[in-house]
């Protein structure tokens, strides 16, 4: 009976507006959530017996269905903390629940999110306040994020960071910028210029010496324009750690640059580079002295002995002062003594479909059969953004429109409360045709 199929209809049309009624009374709810993303209500219609010429027509009312839009992008909002993330691009965070901590994180499914606040807790580990921890892979002790697999949380570690650690950096290289004085190469000459002495940085971020002597070969006539070069590790007691033979260019045009050196005992010369490579105590140490025929490192000029540059890289034993995760995902410490290691890589997880994912609390998601498989990126490549820090995701969320479509729903909830008062007043009057 059609009557019947009207109520019905209205029956459907009631549920169909107070779902689109639901989503937008959640939208508007997390107006001011950051990393929200809407959800839209759209209506689609039931048609039964559709049949060609019927003499009568049966409704069949509406049916809703809702999605959570989460390829949609929300504004990036500037914020004060370095550890507030979000994502300009496509892609997410991967997290894990903290109440999941402990579990082998390879059987989990993957858990990802748009932003977070993250801050270390009483154990150090990176999480936000609603109990998301923030994974990565670790880095080697050298700073280098090892190959991982990229399809799979096999690799992925709970970020934790010590708020009291201490680190030092070793000195692995340094460079000379010395002028040796070419009158001390000449026949009858006494003179000999004082040990220099750089310091260096142990493994232990201990401070260590290296004394450097300059010997000139004085001939018995003329100049002979060469010098020996000595060093001596404090670290090794003061032994003897390489030794080098250093001839000086005379020549217009390449006058006091080198011309040779010759190893007598340590590491080799690369002349490619212009370096000497000796073994401190605490291992390997290379020193550039200058290339052959270069005018920078070692040279030999006038009559003044001068240190004129002399650098090296690593630094005495620091505390942790910032950690900061820039646009490719490093997670960054850095010390105050100026020294900076890498401790972590955060990746970027791309799904096909990032509306067919599972939208759980606290704008985190899951991925299902509908998203497709995840793959894990560097951040600023393939086809996902970078990480930005001091920044979060504003809402999804424009409360004008929202409140537009509110309306819109609650004359459409009527008017279909209006058709379902009309069937019962019809059925009444179908009723009192007994009487």
């Amino acid at each position: 009976m059609t009557i019947s199929s009207s109520l019905s209809a209205g029956v459907a049309g009631l549920n169909a507006n107070a779902t689109r009624l639901a989503s937008i009374s959640d939208n508007i709810a997390n107006s001011g959530t950051y990393g929200y993303k809407r959800a839209s209500t759209e209506f689609a219609s039931v048609v039964v017996g559709n049949t060609r010429g019927a003499g009568s027509y049966s409704a069949g009312g509406v049916r809703a269905s809702t999605v959570r839009l989460i390829e949609e992008r929300g504004d990036l909002i500037s914020t004060g903390s370095a550890l507030d993330l979000a994502i300009a691009g496509r892609g997410m965070l991967p997290v894990i629940p903290l109440v999941s901590m402990g579990n082998p994180i390879s059987d989990m499914p993957m858990t990802m999110t748009r932003t977070g606040s993250f801050r270390t807790d009483a154990d150090g580990v990176l999480r936000t306040d609603s109990g998301l921890v923030l994974l990565g892979w670790p880095a080697e002790a050298d700073g280098t994020i090892p190959p991982f697999p990229r399809d799979t949380l096999a690799g992925l570690v709970p970020i934790v960071i010590s708020p009291n650690q201490t680190a030092a950096d070793p000195t692995t290289q340094m460079n000379l910028g010395v002028n040796l004085p070419a009158t001390y190469t000449t026949a009858g000459s006494t003179a000999v210029p004082p040990p220099l002495s750089v310091e260096y940085f142990g493994n232990l971020g201990t401070s260590e010496a290296l004394q450097i002597n300059f010997v000139p070969v004085v001939p018995a006539t003329g100049s002979s324009n060469q010098w020996t070069m000595q060093l001596r590790d404090s670290a090794s007691g003061g032994a003897v750690i390489g030794e080098y033979t250093l001839t000086f260019d005379d020549t217009r045009g390449a006058g006091g640059t080198l011309a040779s050196v010759v190893v007598t005992s340590g590491g080799a010369y690369s002349s490619a580079d212009g370096t000497v490579t000796v073994n401190a105590a605490g291992g390997p140490l290379t020193i550039g002295v200058g290339r052959l025929g270069a005018p920078n490192g070692l040279t030999q000029l006038s009559d003044s002995f001068a240190p004129i540059s002399i650098s090296k890289n690593g630094s005495p034993v620091g505390n942790l002062t910032t950690v900061e995760i820039d646009e490719s995902g490093y997670v960054n410490a850095t010390y105050d003594t100026g020294f900076t290691r890498r401790l972590y890589q955060v990746p970027i997880v791309d799904v096909p479909n990032p509306n067919g994912l599972v939208s759980m609390s606290n704008q985190s998601y899951q991925v299902s059969p509908d998203s497709g498989s995840f793959f894990l990126w560097d951040a600023g490549t393939g086809a996902v953004g970078s990480v930005q820090g001091y920044s979060r995701e504003g809402s999804k969320t424009d409360v004008a429109a929202e409140l537009t479509n509110l309306i819109q729903t609650q004359r459409a909830y009527s008017s279909n409360a209006k058709v379902i008062q009309t069937v019962d007043e019809m059925l009444q009057e179908t009723t009192n045709i007994k009487r």
